[in-house]
């Protein structure tokens, strides 16, 4: 019997393949092509979102890694590409264990087929917005020890859900699960009120049906009571950028980059 929850259907869009378009992939379809064209030929410049949320990314998993969490769960994680969470970790730590979660089946099917040889690394179809099918996961148990620090990462996921869908309960159920030491990270679209953020939010609500863009205060709400580190939440572009060789002068961020923020916060 088929599993209808795992059939693609090549007729909508998805999230997960327009972002994989826009950051230069090869797993999407034409109807995810249209809507990325639209943003890279109609809204100019707009495609740093993506890239830059990519980027910090790989830079708050580095610092998590480096300060010795082992362990990783990766929240609407979208299709593999060039530097995935488990890749990034286990440049640091070889032993680190990563349990991605999409409902997209696409991410499903690719996910499993690049990790298949890779015993601390599992993908789950499942909806975010159910964390309790999650948590008791039979893969997600087998794989974290959730006695143990681990790091729970909402990387340009919960802009999706609407406020009715409880985006900080959801956080609030995952900090509840992880012993001290754990790690919290958020990265989230922005109301910027101006042109361009009611362009982009526009334009995603018509295509997938929902999103919410939050403030600064509502974004750093939904860490909850946990004590959100430096920065704080701010731009992805000036959470802890790379460190630049020689003179630097301050860049003023494009409009573009100003419509996503990031922050991390560790359970004491």
């Amino acid at each position: 019997m088929t599993d209808s929850s795992n059939v693609i259907d090549q007729s909508k869009p998805s999230i997960a393949r327009v972002y994989d378009y826009l950051l230069g992939g090869k797993d999407y379809y034409p109807v995810d092509q249209e809507i990325g064209d639209h943003f890279k030929n109609n809204l100019p410049g707009s495609v740093v979102i993506a890239t830059s949320n990519r980027q910090v990314l790989v830079r708050a998993v580095s610092e998590l890694a480096q300060a010795g969490l082992r362990q990783f769960i990766d929240l609407g994680s979208g299709l593999p590409t060039a530097d995935n969470v488990h890749q990034v970790a286990q440049r640091h730590a070889p032993d680190t264990k990563v349990a991605y979660i999409d409902n997209d089946p696409i991410v499903l099917a690719h996910g499993r087929a690049l990790l298949a040889s890779d015993e601390r690394t599992v993908v789950i179809h499942a909806d975010v917005r159910e964390p309790k099918t999650i948590r008791e996961h039979p893969e997600v148990t087998g794989l974290i020890d959730f006695d143990q620090p681990v790091a729970v990462i909402f990387s340009a996921i919960l802009h999706h859900l609407n406020d009715d869908e409880d985006p900080a309960g959801v956080v609030r159920f995952w900090t509840d699960q992880i012993p001290a030491g754990s790690a919290i990270f958020i990265s989230h679209f922005r109301s910027g009120h101006n042109a361009e953020t009611a362009a982009v939010e526009a334009k995603l609500q018509a295509t997938f049906g929902r999103g919410r863009w939050r403030t600064d205060e509502e974004i750093a709400a939904l860490f909850g009571d946990l004590e959100i580190l430096e920065p704080g939440v701010v731009p992805v572009s000036q959470w802890r950028p790379e460190p630049v060789k020689g003179p630097t002068s301050v860049r003023e961020l494009t409009v573009w980059e100003q419509l996503i923020v990031a922050g991390l916060a560790r359970k004491p």
